[in-house]
């Protein structure tokens, strides 16, 4: 009889692990400005972790598949930052900007992190330059006049008042691949043709001439989230950029 009690306990406690473990929420489409959002899993710093395992695991903890970003977008990104940060590089580096150039220009593909608490501070829509494709981000250039986005890693810089108003500059940390960022004025800005109603309507939204563009009610708050010295990275799965990137390869 004993024996047969334990059994019956089984599936009840099986169940119990599986429903603590759900997310607490389904739904992909979040608000842009999400930064009440906390980890449903806590990470355990007494736990001993490699860095890929940790990575998983905050990836995980902040659903992030839920919004949408690739997990191999993050592992990598997480990669270049702990780097970056390790060379001393970083002077903002407490965040973590992600562009996933895997999903849809309809899709909200921008994702700002704050790496220190673990949290999800935004994810909105993000424009790719006119020759990068329509609603996708499929070819890149390091070109001058090429109006290609580049992917890579991506330090920030200084702010300044232009043609878009408060504006942010971004330096290329790879050679070949985006250094000549500062020489294309490639910057965060804003602009009228990126907004949710032109993503729901057309199925994409506008392009820029290789600007990672903003719509106007987020590039403010987020320009001035990501300024002076943190790690933006331009995520495209590609081959090619994981072959040629000796910033991947060193921080690997």
């Amino acid at each position: 009889m004993k024996k047969i009690i334990r059994k019956s306990h089984l599936p009840l406690s099986v169940l119990f692990l599986f429903l603590l473990h759900l997310p607490f929420g389904f739904a992909k489409s979040l608000p842009e400005n999400i930064a009440e959002a906390k980890p449903s899993v806590p990470i355990s710093t007494g736990t001993p972790m490699n860095t890929e395992m940790r990575n998983e695991v905050i990836y995980d903890s902040l659903q992030l598949d839920t919004l949408g970003l690739s997990k191999q977008a993050f592992i990598e990104a997480s990669k270049g930052y702990q780097y970056l940060r390790s060379e001393g590089k970083l002077n903002n580096d407490e965040v973590l900007s992600i562009v996933d150039f895997s999903l849809p220009s309809s899709e909200k593909r921008l994702f700002v992190i704050d790496m220190a608490n673990l949290k999800v501070l935004y994810n909105t829509y993000v424009a790719h330059g006119r020759n990068s494709g329509r609603e996708y981000a499929r070819h890149f250039s390091n070109s001058p006049k090429s109006n290609m986005s580049s992917i890579g890693f991506f330090i920030t810089q200084g702010t300044y008042f232009g043609e878009h108003g408060l504006s942010l500059r971004l330096e290329g940390e790879e050679k070949g691949i985006n250094d000549n960022a500062a020489s294309r004025a490639i910057v965060v800005h804003c602009a009228d043709y990126v907004n949710e109603k032109m993503a729901k309507t057309l199925g994409y939204i506008g392009r820029s001439l290789g600007c990672p563009a903003l719509s106007k009610k987020y590039a403010k708050p987020i320009i001035q989230t990501i300024k002076d010295g943190s790690c933006f990275f331009v995520y495209s799965p590609s081959e090619k950029y994981k072959s040629q990137s000796s910033l991947l390869k060193q921080a690997s």
